[in-house]
């Protein structure tokens, strides 16, 4: 009897799991837009004569509409521009003002994600 409602616990788990993963898969996880496409704002910001450069190291990206969320959160921010890269899962940000580390923090927090570290070129 043990058993048979061990077999039937795992077998409902294993729905369960198979079911998050075709959803998330689909597009329709937390992190991917919650089944719609993030667009982006815009391809590629251009700054005309940028005074810094920095890498801000950042936790908890996935996928592509992770990137899309983090790239249009920083290039929200006036006199920045940045590019996000899912691989290293760093963005490399060009400012043209000065800009603090929690303006920073607070565009990535506020698009979901966590920055882990940002270090100034």
């Amino acid at each position: 009897m043990v058993s048979l409602l061990i077999l039937a616990l795992i077998a409902l788990v294993l729905v369960y799991a198979f079911k998050s993963s075709r959803q998330h898969f689909q597009g329709q996880g937390g992190c991917c837009g919650g089944g719609a496409q993030v667009k982006a704002k815009r391809e590629w910001k251009f700054l005309r004569r940028p005074v810094g450069k920095c890498q801000i190291k950042i936790a908890g990206m996935h996928c592509q509409n992770c990137v899309t969320r983090v790239s249009n959160a920083l290039n929200e921010l006036d006199g920045v521009a940045a590019r996000v890269s899912l691989h290293s899962g760093t963005a490399t940000v060009y400012y043209n003002r000065p800009v603090s580390d929690d303006e920073f923090k607070q565009a990535v927090s506020g698009a979901g994600y966590q920055v882990e570290k940002i270090r100034r070129a």
